[in-house]
């Protein structure tokens, strides 16, 4: 597994799952901890998500260039009958 796809499967969510967290520890009642550090939770969570987002995922390979690649193979072995892939030379003997 790449950087790049662990970034896209597991640090970009986390850091987003991070910053909604620190918001609902804002507007929670409940425990003065989780609300004493609401903010630097949502900022820590804003700062990551800001540079996860900055990496780009993978590059999708094409499949249609690999398919046009052989297709045009196979034409052109389908061009020449005795099956070489060299050129014979015009006034050489065969």
């Amino acid at each position: 597994m790449s950087f790049r796809e662990l970034n896209q499967r597991f640090l970009a969510p986390a850091a987003q799952s991070l910053m909604i967290f620190g918001i609902i520890s804002l507007c929670q009642p409940w425990s003065l901890l989780l609300h004493q550090y609401g903010v630097t939770l949502t900022l820590i969570g804003l700062v990551s998500f800001m540079v996860t987002s900055k990496i780009a995922p993978d590059p999708e390979q094409d499949e249609g260039f690999i398919e046009e690649s052989l297709d045009a193979l196979e034409l052109s072995e389908a061009n020449d009958p005795t099956g070489s892939h060299t050129r014979h030379s015009a006034g050489g003997s065969n």
